[in-house]
């Protein structure tokens, strides 16, 4: 039987010239990854690409998050129940791409980092031999190298186990190392929806049959695929002659919308000198001055901006103001310029626009309003607007004038929350849901009190369980007890004072109930030129631990933490983070983060954390390590609005390399005015 895939395999790879089908996704295997039924592909998604997969067959479940980092690199994660439960990592880099006669080939790493219970590493190649047919072959090792395997081609025959107790470490020392075996299937589109599949497997998933007693009885697996659209993948399968297996995979891209565009309210036009401005010639009168702002004002708020101040210095229109609607803070720039354009008093040539969060101003736009006049309807017209900008800092006192802006101080809000605790060994989801309270009263525009109030509803986060042993302060682990009993409680009451001490210097200071398991005071400050790519940043917290019933009460532990960070902006959207300083169980250490944010909002990335804290005093999982994920709300509703819905998969909540979470640090608050995120968005200037 295998002699006859091999040779299908073969023939088809060596096959008459025929180019991949770039019409043609990847399949998305019962591993989550692309591939066949089990088996791993060639076949690369779309750059940035996410899909989130669950399948099953017998005892075994998986859900696993795909995300294509680059355009020949993709990242898993996966959280298994085979004997147990259990999180695994993949890395998978395309070689080659397809070719005329060349099939694309891939390397990749299955559980790298874990405790290795499907450790295994291949080459792949796969190769579209006809519109409709796409054939793969590949060598693996591990646990890909457990059927029919013969002798390691690298000379590498012994496969140490270098795994520890606790998991979570990498097990480089078993790379490509024992014995190899060979797999390989086929892909059969019947037509756009449906696809075949067939496969020779080379795992012989011994542990499955010691230990939840798997009945495998064939190395051949077969199903079939529906995909009626880009969105979703539903598959059926039948597993080594003994199983049924079913699989469901959603499947985005942040680089497209969700929603068509257009949706946002028209922005006003450009007016013309000449032509239609109805503004006053100057402001040189009070009267005037003060008709002028308020007209300025009214019009800004329409459109989702709130008016700081304003001042008319010579040929120059100073406008400082706060985007709350707008994602782009370049989108939220060509808008104010263009209501500009209605109300500037007719000598004015020059348009210095301040955007400004919590209150401190985050970069100067300067635009010439006869560039505006010239560009709105010319082709290519964000480019050339983007050349003839310029952006600088905007550490200067604030304009002259003020506007009597009518929004209220205080503002509150009830809602629905939905909150998902994973990975609990003992119970792998719990979840609340009920209703949260919150207020914000805004002493000043960068002086804000804000809190608010949950109240549970529904959920099993009350189920406690039992707390794993450490020598560590329990900072982290015993999270879930954390209103567990009321099921209400305060889930944050701060005072937050940010401020622009000097010319690229913004400052942070925050008091109060931080989070739901600290309290007390943190305060930071950034260095961050508008137009580089590097910042430097310093934070020191003095933090006490809050009562379980989440009241005004506090326990008899606090201690005093502070980290300096390095934050640089790479090209396409990469951004690194490393935060060097003392955690809240007082170990010593340094995170390490890596996102792709995207134009649109969405933000993926992953990150681990290293400390003085011995592997086995931390726990399982050895170190602290996840996956982030942000997903702009605008991008799902297609109405402009700067909320995210975000979530972290970190792999455990345990007490070595643990952080205060607290909101609004000052680089995620001021990165997307600066220069390099405004170079990104440009393109929505004109929109």
């Amino acid at each position: 039987m295998f002699s006859g895939i091999a040779a299908l395999l073969a023939a088809g790879v060596w096959a008459a010239p025929g180019a991949a089908d770039q019409g043609w996704p990847a399949t998305y295997s019962l591993f989550g990854t692309p591939g066949i039924v089990d088996m791993p592909t060639a076949v690369a998604p779309a750059d940035a690409e996410i899909a989130a997969t669950v399948s099953g067959f017998g005892e075994t479940r998986r859900g696993t998050l795909t995300f294509q980092v680059l355009p020949r690199l993709s990242g898993s994660f996966r959280y298994s129940l085979i004997d147990t439960y259990d999180r695994s990592f993949d890395l998978q880099y395309q070689i080659t791409d397809e070719g005329r006669y060349m099939p694309a080939v891939a390397v990749g790493l299955r559980d790298f980092i874990g405790t290795g219970r499907y450790s295994s590493e291949y080459f792949v190649a796969t190769k579209t031999v006809s519109p409709n047919v796409r054939v793969t072959g590949g060598i693996g090792w591990g646990r890909l190298g457990s059927v029919n395997g013969f002798a390691n081609p690298f000379g590498l025959d012994t496969r140490p186990d270098d795994s520890v107790d606790t998991g979570g470490t990498v097990l480089a020392g078993q790379f490509f190392h024992g014995d190899a075996a060979l797999f390989g299937g086929v892909e059969w589109r019947v037509n756009d929806e449906w696809t075949l599949l067939a496969e020779y497997s080379s795992d012989a998933y011994e542990r499955e049959s010691d230990l939840i007693g798997f009945d495998r009885k064939s190395p051949v697996n077969v199903g079939v695929t529906w995909r009626p659209s880009d969105s979703y993948q539903l598959g059926a399968y039948y597993m080594h002659g003994s199983e049924i297996g079913v699989s469901a995979s959603v499947v985005t891209n942040p680089r497209t919308r969700s929603m068509p565009s257009g949706l946002d309210r028209a922005p006003v036009p450009v007016a013309v000198r000449g032509e239609s401005v109805v503004a006053a010639a100057t402001w040189t009168n009070p009267q005037v001055e003060a008709a002028s702002m308020d007209a300025l004002g009214t019009i800004m708020a329409t459109d989702g901006f709130r008016l700081l101040g304003a001042e008319v210095t010579g040929n120059t229109l100073r406008v400082r103001y706060e985007n709350d609607r707008f994602r782009s803070e370049a989108q939220g720039a060509g808008r104010v310029a263009r209501i500009l354009t209605q109300v500037a008093p007719q000598n004015v040539d020059r348009f210095v626009l301040e955007p400004t969060q919590r209150g401190i101003a985050l970069s100067s736009v300067t635009l010439l309003r006869s560039d505006m006049e010239r560009l709105e309807n010319q082709p290519n017209a964000a480019a050339l607007s983007y050349d003839r900008a310029r952006i600088g800092d905007a550490s200067g006192p604030a304009p002259a004038l003020d506007w009597n802006d009518p929004t209220p101080a205080f503002q509150w809000g009830l809602s629905p929350y939905f909150e998902l605790t994973l990975f609990d060994g003992k119970n792998p989801a719990r979840g609340d849901t009920g209703l949260e309270a919150s207020f914000r009263y805004e002493v000043e525009p960068n002086i804000v009190l804000s809190g608010a109030f949950r109240q549970r509803l529904l959920g099993n986060r009350d189920e406690v369980g039992s707390i794993a042993p450490s020598s560590l302060p329990p900072v982290r682990r015993d999270s879930l007890r954390y209103g567990a009993q009321s099921g209400n409680g305060i889930e944050d009451l701060t005072l937050a004072w940010y401020g622009r001490p000097g010319r690229n210097v913004y400052s942070r200071i925050t008091a109060g109930y931080l989070e739901r398991m600290f309290g007390g005071v943190s305060a930071e400050v950034l260095w961050k030129p508008v137009a580089s790519r590097l910042a430097l940043g310093a934070e020191v917290n003095y933090a006490a631990k809050r009562d379980y019933d989440l009241g005004f009460g506090f326990q008899d532990y606090d201690i005093v933490t502070g980290h300096v960070s390095a934050y640089y902006e790479f090209a396409n959207g990469f951004e690194a983070q490393v935060d060097v300083g003392r955690y809240l169980a007082g170990d010593y250490g340094a995170t390490f983060g890596l996102d792709r944010t995207f134009a649109n909002g969405w933000k993926v990335g992953a990150y681990f954390t290293l400390t003085d804290v011995p592997f086995d005093d931390f726990g399982e999982g050895s170190f602290d390590k996840g996956i982030r994920v942000e997903i702009p709300t605008d991008w799902l509703a297609g109405t402009p609005n700067r909320n995210t819905a975000g979530t972290t998969l970190s792999s455990l909540s345990r007490d070595g390399g643990a952080r205060l979470n607290v909101e609004g640090r000052l680089y995620d608050v001021i990165e997307d005015g600066h220069q390099m995120q405004l170079d990104e968005t440009w393109g929505r200037f004109w929109r």
